[in-house]
C-alpha cells in the first residue's frame, strides 16, 4: 500500500500533530518559547551593542550574576 501527501495534506497532519503536542507536552513547549525569547532579547542586545560603546566583559559578568545592586 502507497501513501501520497500532497502539500496541504501534509501541512493538516504537521498541524494536528504540533496542536497534540502542545496540549500534551505544554511544560516543554513554554520552556523552548522562553528560550527562544532569550535568544531574541540576546540578538537585540547584541545589535544595540553594536551601537554604543562597548562594555567590559567583568561588567558583563557581574550583571548575569545579579551582583548589581
Amino acid at each position: 500500500m502507497q501513501v501520497f501527501l500532497n502539500d496541504e495534506k501534509t501541512r493538516e497532519m504537521l498541524t494536528e500533530v504540533l496542536i497534540d503536542l502542545i496540549r500534551t507536552r505544554k511544560e516543554l513547549f513554554a520552556e523552548i518559547f522562553r528560550d527562544a525569547l532569550e535568544e531574541v532579547g540576546f540578538a537585540n542586545a547584541i545589535a544595540e551593542g553594536r551601537k554604543n560603546e562597548f562594555v567590559s566583559e567583568e561588567t558583563i559578568f557581574t550583571i548575569l550574576d545579579g551582583d548589581v545592586a
